[in-house]
């Protein structure tokens, strides 16, 4: 399953990610001129938490055991086959918001103006997400999850490595006064 990988030393948390994605998944006019002059105002589908100095692009993690498909009431949640993605139909929604009570993650967002709930579908329709696309830093990626996997799995060795001296394979537990 493909995932979009941020990484964190490039997000300036200049927000060009939430813009787009609201023009692009929020907008009648599909465009930033059109989306700043409509009301209510488009709402993006990822949000930048933080600042210059730690910022970080959240958006729908489509878990493997995703709460919001349980919660949700009407069925209006439900996982897309191919892809593997939580996604949201819309006109089945009733805006009850229990999934975005569920959602360990905080990145299925209500909206009131609207009446439904509002989640990143990766844009499942496009080649590639248009947060991805537009990031002038390159901190967002679409990776394959094993991909990620591996790539933590060595991040968590060398980590080990640097503060043991040893490789993983040479770690023993410590006796915590137990």
């Amino acid at each position: 399953m493909k995932v979009i990988g941020v990484h964190m030393d490039r997000c300036t948390g200049c927000k060009t990610c939430e813009l787009y994605c609201g023009a692009e998944r929020g907008s009648e006019g599909k465009t930033l001129l059109a989306a700043v002059q409509e009301t209510p105002f488009p709402q993006p589908r990822v949000r930048v938490e933080g600042g210059p100095e730690g910022a970080f692009p959240l958006q729908c993690r489509h878990c493997l055991q995703a709460p919001c498909l349980d919660a949700c009431l009407t069925g209006a949640l439900r996982r897309e086959e191919k892809s593997g993605m939580v996604i949201l139909q819309e006109d089945r929604c009733i805006g009850c918001w229990t999934c975005t009570a569920f959602c360990p993650y905080g990145v299925i967002y209500p909206s009131p103006e609207r009446k439904i709930a509002i989640k990143c579908d990766r844009c499942l329709y496009m080649e590639k997400p248009v947060c991805v696309d537009v990031c002038p830093t390159r901190a967002l990626e679409v990776v394959e999850l094993e991909g990620i996997e591996e790539l933590l799995r060595e991040n968590r060795q060398k980590t080990t490595k640097a503060m043991t001296g040893v490789g993983v394979e040479g770690i023993r537990l410590l006796d915590l006064g137990r």
